[in-house]
């Protein structure tokens, strides 16, 4: 069993930047696919990033160039830097691993491990 904890959300202002921490504990995840999601209100779970345990990284088009998900093995920690946020990324973020996957995934169903998630709030 892998237990995630996120933490690093808050409210910001428009512009400006956070870094999401989720912490992994239970198992070492260095061999684990990691990713994050985020949901707001009434919407599914939207992919938002992912990383290899070679440190592949993914993201979604609508982030590419602003956020940057990284990993500490030694720490069991995966970041996720969000930068030049904007209304529309106010969501809960949610941290996910997957041990069964070679390969990084942008479907929520393909893991089995998630966090509780942190709120971002991002203010105009």
């Amino acid at each position: 069993q892998v237990f995630l904890v996120e933490s690093g959300g808050g409210l910001v202002q428009a512009g400006g930047s956070l870094r999401l921490a989720c912490v992994a504990s239970g198992r070492a995840v260095g061999r684990y696919v990691m990713a994050w999601f985020r949901q707001t209100p009434g919407k599914e779970r939207e992919f938002v990033a992912a990383i290899s345990y070679g440190g592949s990284t993914d993201y979604a088009d609508s982030v590419k160039g602003r956020f940057a998900i990284s990993r500490d093995n030694a720490k069991n920690t995966v970041y996720l830097q969000i930068s030049s946020l904007n209304a529309e990324n106010t969501a809960v973020y949610y941290c996910a691993a997957s041990g069964r996957m070679a390969w990084m995934s942008r479907r929520a169903s393909d893991y089995e491990y998630w966090g509780q998630g942190t709120q971002v709030t991002v203010s105009s």
